[in-house]
């Protein structure tokens, strides 16, 4: 008698799961394996950076501009002007990363201090390199967990190297990474940043506008110069886009210093001292 090969299960079929009949199970999976690994790791909520993955540290910028500099010497060509011209902005932008992770452990220390078993208000970022990296490393020299929510690019993207395996998340859909990002996040804080980090933005804040989201969410727009550059939110009130009220959706810091008091009062406030403290892990 010939012996016939078992039938493969369908959750042990790899070609199936891959399939686009099978698109349900993986937005599921990347629904239910987060929220068992937070609850796993005694994650209560989070405060999330948003910003660019291009910006640089200032050890980075610097030793870029130097290099470019050593290489460009005798040699005044228009490719070298403008390659040191970029590592010039490259550096003042630099600025961004330091005062994120600045911010960063100063918010993991305090959260430490918190008087809980439970890990509160940690440093979550989307995983990758620039912003994300500042956060996560901020939260890492305070010697606190940190959360990392990677999306697969075909570029740019990748773990950054503070964020340790079991808090690393790999997710394919952005909508999936999206909802892990905000659903258990209690303050935002949006560094400089471009297309990502405008979509991050502005599709917190419609979530805010229009009463999806059922809790108290500080949203913090970090350096008004920047972003008063970048979106005429006034001019947005004055064609009747938006309401006026809607200008007091977010609060622009200018500084760390800053971002730090009006998020820790707004946890404070809103989640440590008037009865409505989450203490469980994420459900």
């Amino acid at each position: 008698m010939v012996k016939k090969n078992p039938v493969e299960k369908a959750y042990k079929n790899l070609e199936f799961l891959s399939s686009a009949e099978a698109r349900t199970v993986r937005i599921l999976a990347e629904y239910y394996e987060p929220q068992a690994r937070l609850r796993r790791n005694s994650i209560a909520d989070t405060v999330v950076f948003f910003g660019s993955a291009r910006l640089k540290s200032k050890k980075d910028a610097q030793k870029e501009l130097r290099l470019l500099k050593q290489s460009a010497k005798n040699k005044n060509t228009s490719i070298y002007k403008r390659k040191i011209a970029d590592a010039e902005r490259n550096l003042a932008m630099s600025q961004y990363y330091e005062d994120a992770t600045e911010l960063s452990q100063k918010l993991t220390e305090w959260s430490l201090n918190l008087p809980t078993d439970d890990h509160r208000f940690i440093i979550t970022s989307g995983g990758g390199p620039g912003i994300m990296e500042a956060a996560n490393k901020g939260a890492t020299l305070a010697g606190g967990p940190t959360i990392g929510m990677n999306i697969s690019l075909p570029f740019e993207q990748f773990i950054n190297r503070y964020v340790e395996p079991e808090l690393a998340f790999e997710f394919h859909y952005f909508f999936m990474r999206k909802f892990w990002l905000v659903y258990p996040a209690k303050a935002l804080i949006i560094f400089p940043g471009g297309f990502g980090t405008l979509d991050e933005l502005m599709e917190v804040l419609t979530l805010i506008q229009t009463e999806k989201l059922q809790k108290k969410l500080q949203v913090v727009v970090y350096d008004e110069k920047f972003w008063n550059k970048v979106i005429n939110f006034e001019a947005l009130v004055e064609m009747g886009t938006i309401s006026k009220g809607d200008l007091k959706l977010f609060s622009f810091c200018n500084t760390v210093d800053e971002a730090f008091n009006v998020i820790t009062k707004h946890l404070s406030t809103h989640y440590l001292n008037n009865g409505n403290d989450t203490k469980k892990p994420v459900k």
